[in-house]
């Protein structure tokens, strides 16, 4: 069942944003900290609340096997722009002892059939470099690049 997040949902969610977190910081080291997770407790809360920042969970037997954390984004008048609507997905992670049974797949119709119930134009993500099962889930699902963002570390050598 796929369903809006709650605050009831919120341990679990904590436990699903260490595990990005730790798939996260094994691919840049240097951004993300070790332990550190996206949010907080008193942060979910919050955001499950706004309704610009959607947030749905899967779950099974009670148990929360995966999440999509949304952020619906109006672009109205921005310089050579037209008009529209797109819902960002910030996160989405499924439990890393259940991938590749469907769950991201069912996440992502669901956000898909919100997005367009609403009349939203496009949906979005950015997927870190090095993420490739990420990134072959995402073109599976059917998204394409839009754009890239490089960089250029400054840092020292060590």
């Amino acid at each position: 069942m796929i369903r809006a997040a709650e605050e009831k949902d919120i341990p679990a969610v904590l436990r699903l944003l260490e595990q990005v977190a730790a798939v996260h910081h094994d691919i840049r080291p240097d951004l993300f900290r070790k332990g550190a997770t996206k949010y907080t407790h008193e942060e979910l809360e919050k955001i499950f609340t706004d309704p610009d920042t959607p947030v749905f969970v899967c779950e099974e037997a009670g148990k929360v096997l995966g999440y999509c954390f949304c952020v619906i984004r109006r672009h109205v008048n921005e310089g050579a722009l037209n008009n529209y609507t797109e819902l960002y997905i910030d996160d989405l992670c499924v439990d890393e002892a259940c991938r590749g049974q469907g769950t991201g797949r069912k996440l992502y119709e669901h956000v898909k059939s919100f997005a367009k119930a609403r009349k939203t134009d496009y949906i979005t993500l950015n997927v870190w470099e090095g993420n490739m099962p990420a990134l072959e889930f995402y073109k599976h699902m059917g998204l394409r690049p839009l754009k890239y963002v490089m960089e250029q570390s400054l840092k020292e050598d060590t």
